[in-house]
């Protein structure tokens, strides 16, 4: 098994029409996949969710920060 510490990896990803880049942890990418799978949508899409629900926030967090976290809580509620 691989280490799970690695830097993080920069992926390119549309949201809302617009191009732009995240950069995530190997494993936080892979959580992505899961969750996206499990909910049959796109990468993308629920990567637009994440970016959605941070802007409402009073102090949006940056999008890599919010995905993390978003990742942490979903995690959580399955406890």
């Amino acid at each position: 098994m691989a280490s799970p510490y690695h830097p993080p990896i920069k992926r390119s990803v549309e949201i809302a029409g617009h191009k732009t880049s995240i950069s995530l942890e190997p494993v936080f990418w892979d959580l992505l996949k899961d969750r996206a799978a499990a909910e049959k949508i796109p990468v993308n899409a629920l990567i637009a969710r994440i970016d959605a629900e941070r802007l409402e926030a009073e102090t949006p967090p940056g999008l890599a920060s919010a995905v993390r976290v978003w990742l942490a809580l979903s995690y959580q509620r399955t406890l």
